[in-house]
């Protein structure tokens, strides 16, 4: 991850130096009647990447994930994929091209199965027409064969490949946390976006988790850019990361840079004093 002014920065990791990033953002900016919500927003991110974006509650992480997925248009700057300016995307273009996230609160389809959840994902990489789905034809049976031994596959990373008849709702909250991210792994995406993958998850899932990200991106060889708070997920997997407060980046670099960078300790020293102040009143 670093400054578009120089792309080529040692920031990147090394393996990547000399490939197009998967994702670049220009000085991309957003106003809400008004009011500046993300400002001069620029990271390169390399094809195999685990990045962080951290921050104080309200500092613009969500808005961010929303420009890069095409639910807000930015109100300046731009934002390429694997070199393309995707200025005229829509959201479902947006993920044809490569961009799948999760969300802060889980969005399954709670009353389907889990395999039919991951089916859902799976659907942009499915190669039969409506004729062929109405008609039975064998070609949709392939298909579907084929989609179902994907989805498990992908379900065994997880190791889920049993739960696949349960219904979404059911599984425990850290299951249906994987389930979600296994969902946006059907899409095939070039980059996972993940909001806060760790939220209510426990010491332990959490350390799963870590190896878990590791794994998709070593298996899948794909970027992951993720908005968490638990410091020690983000220390201990991103290899670059942008801080952001006030929907600016204040701060960029390893996870040795940010821990020791002066501007982001009073950033959220800052905040938890004036968090503890407001309880007290």
């Amino acid at each position: 991850m670093s400054s578009h002014h120089d792309p080529r920065t040692a920031l990147l990791p090394e393996r990547d130096i000399h490939k197009i990033p998967v994702m670049e953002c220009r000085a991309l900016g957003i106003d809400f009647g008004g009011l500046t919500a993300v400002d001069d927003f620029n990271i390169t991110v390399a094809p195999t990447e685990i990045a962080g974006l951290i921050g104080p509650n309200g500092a613009g992480k969500t808005t961010i994930f929303n420009l890069l997925t095409k639910v807000y248009k930015p109100s300046r700057g731009a934002m390429f994929l694997n070199g393309k300016n995707t200025k005229h995307m829509t959201t479902i273009k947006a993920n044809k091209a490569g961009i799948a996230r999760t969300f802060q609160n889980i969005r399954l389809f709670k009353e389907m199965t889990v395999m039919q959840n991951v089916l859902v994902g799976l659907h942009n990489e499915m190669n039969y027409n409506l004729v062929d789905a109405i008609f039975r034809a064998p070609k949709y049976w392939r298909a579907e064969r084929i989609a179902k031994e994907r989805a498990h596959e992908l379900l065994s990373i997880f190791n889920m490949q049993d739960d696949g008849e349960r219904k979404a709702g059911s599984l425990p909250y850290g299951s249906q946390r994987r389930l979600e991210i296994v969902r946006a792994l059907a899409t095939n995406p070039c980059i996972l976006l993940l909001d806060e993958p760790a939220a209510g998850m426990n010491p332990s899932e959490t350390s799963d988790l870590m190896e878990n990200i590791k794994e998709i991106r070593d298996i899948f060889k794909i970027a992951i850019l993720l908005i968490e708070h638990d410091m020690n997920l983000v220390m201990g997997i991103c290899e670059g990361i942008a801080v952001i407060n006030y929907g600016r980046v204040i701060a960029k670099g390893t996870p040795e840079d940010i821990q020791n960078d002066p501007v982001v300790i009073e950033a959220y020293l800052g905040k938890e004093r004036e968090n503890a102040e407001g309880h007290r009143h």
